[in-house]
């Protein structure tokens, strides 16, 4: 197991550059902000369907 910070760091890293730093790409803060964060939701068990439940729950309550 890994003792120091390093490694989370690096993957980090790597999966944001991955994401972001395509060709051509241009991003302005909100929107990397956006991305990264709903990548995170897919990847963190339950999260996404939680994510939707509560939009699904704001519709509702917004436009009816």
């Amino acid at each position: 197991m890994p003792i120091s910070s390093g490694v989370t760091e690096a993957s980090c890293k790597t999966l944001v550059k991955q994401r972001l730093c395509a060709s051509g790409m241009r991003w302005k803060n909100t929107g990397a902000k956006i991305v990264l964060s709903l990548g995170a939701l897919t990847q963190t068990a339950g999260r996404w369907t939680q994510f939707w439940q509560r939009i699904d729950q704001c519709s509702a309550e917004c436009f009816y």
